[in-house]
């Protein structure tokens, strides 16, 4: 198909640092053979340069207890409006130390630790990522739409410069 793309090292980071910065924001799943899959909202704060995602986090959370029994995480991150998606699979690593938690520390986080960084409850998670699709409209959900109804009228397919596939890191 024209439209799928598999990515491989670092073209898939770059994929993955791309998309999940844009978006910011995913649902975290933890405890991945469990129904429902335990999944909360989460901040991205940072992606580095090998597409590891850098998360703050309570040690008294459930999200915490459930990566120290279980390092298999997915995180399903959406962009609506843009028509941006991405699904990864990752090993998770919780740090307690100083040096992380002041590389990924931003004054939004005291909102949720009342001593701020120095809350002995900040912890910060790292996913690295193993496996991840993507589905990457280019032209945005507007231009989409009106392609994809152009086609519908006409009676044709039509191009809507999307891109989709897995992200092998």
């Amino acid at each position: 198909m024209g439209n799928h793309k598999d990515l491989f090292s670092k073209e898939a980071v770059a994929k993955i640092k791309e998309m999940a910065e844009d978006i910011k924001m995913c649902m975290f799943c933890t405890e991945l053979s469990v129904r429902p899959i335990p999944t909360r909202p989460m901040a991205v704060q940072e992606v580095d340069d090998e597409g590891n995602i850098w998360f703050i986090s309570s040690a008294k959370s459930n999200k915490n207890f459930e990566i120290k029994h279980d390092e298999d995480v997915q995180l399903i991150f959406a962009k609506n409006a843009d028509a941006h998606f991405l699904s990864l699979f990752g090993k998770a690593v919780i740090y307690r130390d100083k040096a992380h938690i002041d590389e990924v520390w931003t004054p939004i986080a005291k909102t949720w630790f009342e001593e701020g960084k120095e809350d002995p409850d900040v912890t910060v998670i790292k996913v690295a990522p193993e496996d991840a699709y993507y589905w990457d409209t280019k032209s945005g959900k507007m231009i989409s739409l009106i392609k994809w109804a152009a086609g519908a009228i006409l009676g044709k397919g039509v191009d809507d410069n999307s891109l989709e596939g897995r992200l092998k890191v």
